[in-house]
């Protein structure tokens, strides 16, 4: 049986040039000065067994990657959606716990990748790519705290590519220019959180109309009315060789697809209005969703499938990134009210799962998470058809920012309850996850 676990080491991303390069232009002037580098000391330590798995995360990532902009296994500084999740992630571990290193370590990546001036490093405003605003939150929590001006510059500069973000005929946001009439599930965690968060902390009322509108609309055509799940994506042409020709969706259930919907969801109702005329919409859409998710938990792991549905075929296996972000929902969600109590077992479930299946452990108490699927996506090139063969054939790697920054996150949201799942000696993963024979 071939084993896609790639070992705990550095890899390179590649990027592949993709097409419409005379669109696509950057959001810097000619001339502008390119922020500095900036680096937080993050000398090696042994990592003590008595704080908690969010610290415990936040600092092996720490000590991973010296440069906060390193995370995600970036050779060079980029401006990128998993850079913003996990240090979104460990400077909330800051906020928790009152230290400033965490707040630090995450600071010193905006200020890598923003000028003095507020002009975004490697950030091209015409490539329409909402994965883009997502960074945008580490941003806002950062201008919070500092007051810093330059941060505002850069928050009203992805608020501005959402303004022109092209849309379906409906209005429901493009995944990218490069990917035309096309909603992916990805696309709601990328833009509706800081949207909604923008629209409440600058007193945008029509904001919260159109964070709903996307919610609604991805819903609406991506639900499987026999599962309750949504597919990965949709495609309003119906044009793409992934997409159903009858109904416009791709063919599989991809977890961490349902993941970044699900976190969406529970991330972007804190910041609607109480009143809110689709506020009671949202919050029914996030509970079947939820439903459906939950039916398809593995009763022995608490863990979840790469392909949802399909646990018992050949090559799937239990995958560390949506298992993370589920768990962070259902428990936010339960927290918040939008869940019933009874999802809080399921979390709890879930994350002991992780602990016990995923987490891997070193002498020196740094942390491992495995089982990350590395990347999937629709389209591009080279083509991807959206197949369970293809889902399950992505590359399988540790520690991928995916799944350590929603692991960080659902760690802090047990450890708000008081839940204690500490472990005290180092230990590795139980073998049970490898793939499906």
């Amino acid at each position: 049986m071939k084993k896609h676990t790639l070992p705990l080491s550095s890899f390179a991303t590649l990027l592949s040039t993709l097409g419409l390069l005379a669109l696509a232009l950057s959001s810097c002037k000619p001339g502008a000065t390119s922020p500095a580098e900036v680096s937080v000391d993050n000398t090696q330590v042994t990592i003590s067994a008595d704080l908690p798995w969010s610290e415990r995360m936040a600092q092996s990532i720490m000590q991973r990657n010296p440069e906060a902009w390193m995370t995600d296994f970036r050779e060079e500084p980029r401006w990128t959606y998993t850079n913003g999740l996990v240090l979104s992630a460990i400077l909330k571990v800051g906020e928790a716990n009152g230290e400033d290193r965490y707040v630090d370590y995450a600071k010193s990546y905006a200020d890598t990748m923003i000028s003095e001036t507020g002009e975004i490093r490697d950030y091209h405003f015409n490539d329409f790519n909402i994965d883009n605003v997502n960074p945008g939150k580490l941003v806002f929590s950062l201008y919070k705290i500092t007051g810093d001006e330059r941060y505002k510059v850069a928050l009203n500069t992805l608020r501005h590519q959402l303004q022109w973000q092209p849309r379906t005929t409906e209005g429901g946001f493009w995944h990218k220019l490069i990917y035309p009439w096309q909603m992916w599930l990805d696309g709601l965690y990328m833009g509706s959180p800081f949207y909604a968060e923008y629209g409440q902390y600058f007193n945008e009322p029509a904001a919260f109309d159109d964070v709903a509108r996307q919610f609604i609309l991805m819903e609406k055509h991506a639900r499987d009315p026999e599962t309750g799940l949504l597919y990965h994506g949709w495609d309003e042409s119906h044009s793409q060789q992934w997409a159903n020709p009858e109904t416009g969706q791709s063919p599989c259930f991809w977890g961490r697809a349902m993941g970044w919907y699900l976190m969406a969801l529970t991330d972007a109702l804190a910041f609607f209005p109480a009143d809110h005329p689709k506020r009671p919409e949202l919050e029914a859409i996030l509970l079947r969703t939820a439903e459906a998710v939950a039916n398809y938990q593995d009763p022995q792991t608490g863990l979840w499938y790469q392909v949802l549905n399909q646990g018992d075929r050949a090559g799937n296996y239990l995958e560390a990134t949506a298992s993370s972000m589920f768990v962070y929902a259902f428990c936010k969600g339960t927290a918040a009210g939008y869940l019933p109590q009874s999802f809080q077992a399921k979390a709890v479930k879930g994350y002991q799962g992780i602990l016990d299946n995923l987490i891997e452990v070193t002498p020196t108490g740094e942390v491992h998470l495995n089982q990350c699927c590395a990347v999937a996506g629709l389209g591009g090139k080279p083509y991807r058809n959206g197949t369970y063969e293809y889902y399950i054939n992505e590359q399988v790697r540790s520690n991928d920012a995916k799944g350590t920054g929603p692991f960080i996150l659902a760690s802090l949201e047990l450890e708000k309850q008081g839940l204690d799942f500490q472990q005290k000696t180092a230990m590795k993963a139980d073998s049970q996850i490898s793939k499906k024979d």
